[in-house]
């Protein structure tokens, strides 16, 4: 992440946080602020779509909220698919909520692409920006005041972009698995069981086709476990039979 430009003459601790719920807007003094305050929100904006645009937004079914989830850009994808499998997430909020705050002497507003819940309560806000831009200076600007005002807050900011090609092309085929009703627990824990030390994928489909039927059928409770986590593999390099996987400690 580029440098962020120190924001001079500010007050950030008027700041105000707006929420939209039930067609309604909710206006928030800016203080530590528990994450139930977002459970049953609606996102800030919807995408819009228009003829030429040069971004793809879309919804995303997620497999953390158990619905969909906007986003406005492929890059923005690309963050929601490797969240919703990040076993620390509890929730994700897509266009969560506008800040509004004066920063360098005028009222600055601004809409984070996501904020991210955690576990254990921990709140992350996140702007989704491409390599090529984080050296503008007006990005750097709105990071800065949005990166301050979330420490107030007691909260976490990041920027995401592009991640490694390989694991995301992994990560987007892996999530092709993520429905967990689908795949039978008994065949799951087995495979679990077995994996107790490294071994091969084809190993594993092999063990589990006698009982619990076909090899594709297996192969694919074999990679819904590598989507949740619970096998883990190098999604570095492109998977194959050959690939060597083993259970979460």
């Amino acid at each position: 992440m580029a440098a962020l430009i120190p924001v001079a003459g500010d007050d950030l601790g008027s700041a105000v946080v707006r929420l939209r719920r039930g067609g309604l807007v909710e206006e928030v003094p800016a203080c530590r602020m528990p994450a139930a305050v977002f459970r049953g929100s609606d996102p800030w904006r919807t995408f819009r779509s228009r003829k030429g645009q040069s971004h793809y937004p879309g919804a995303y079914w997620s497999a953390v909220t158990g619905g969909h989830l906007i986003y406005e850009s492929r890059l923005e994808l690309a963050f929601l698919l490797l969240a919703d499998r990040d076993p620390g997430v509890r929730a994700i909020y897509s266009q969560p909520f506008q800040l509004v705050a004066s920063a360098d002497g005028r009222l600055r507003r601004h809409v984070p692409d996501f904020l991210v819940e955690g576990d254990d309560g921990t709140l992350t806000v996140v702007d989704v920006k491409p390599l090529r831009r984080l050296d503008d200076e007006a990005v750097m600007f709105t990071f800065g005041w949005t990166c301050r005002l979330a420490e107030l807050l007691g909260w976490r900011f990041e920027v995401f972009s592009e991640p490694e090609p390989r694991l995301l092309a992994n990560v987007r085929f892996l999530a092709g698995y993520r429905r967990g009703w689908q795949f039978g627990s008994s065949v799951l824990e087995e495979a679990v069981a077995l994996a107790d030390r490294p071994r091969q994928l084809a190993d594993l489909e092999l063990a589990l086709a006698g009982g619990a039927g076909s090899r594709p059928a297996v192969r694919a409770h074999l990679l819904h476990l590598l989507w949740s986590g619970r096998l883990r593999a190098d999604l570095g390099c492109p998977l194959s039979a050959m690939t060597w996987v083993e259970r979460l400690r």
